[in-house]
């Protein structure tokens, strides 16, 4: 049997570094509107830090993928 996933075993995408940017941004902005009832305020932040984290971790691993890259080029000069 192949190591490969068949087409229906995908796991479902995330969504990509701008989009939850954006996503999060409006969090931000719902929250600074303030009016939002307590229990909706904590779903809120909490989806806002899951983001956060989702965001950092994007960053960074364009980050270390950028200077990989640079180090790979210097290695050919």
């Amino acid at each position: 049997m192949s190591a490969e996933k068949k087409s229906g075993d995908r796991e479902p995408r995330r969504p990509g570094f701008e989009a939850e940017l954006a996503r999060l941004e409006k969090l931000v902005e719902s929250l600074e509107e303030g009016e939002v009832p307590l229990d909706e305020l904590v779903a809120k932040y909490e989806e806002g830090m899951r983001l956060l984290r989702s965001c950092q971790e994007g960053l960074k691993a364009a980050e270390l993928r950028i200077s990989e890259l640079g180090r790979r080029e210097e290695s050919r000069d």
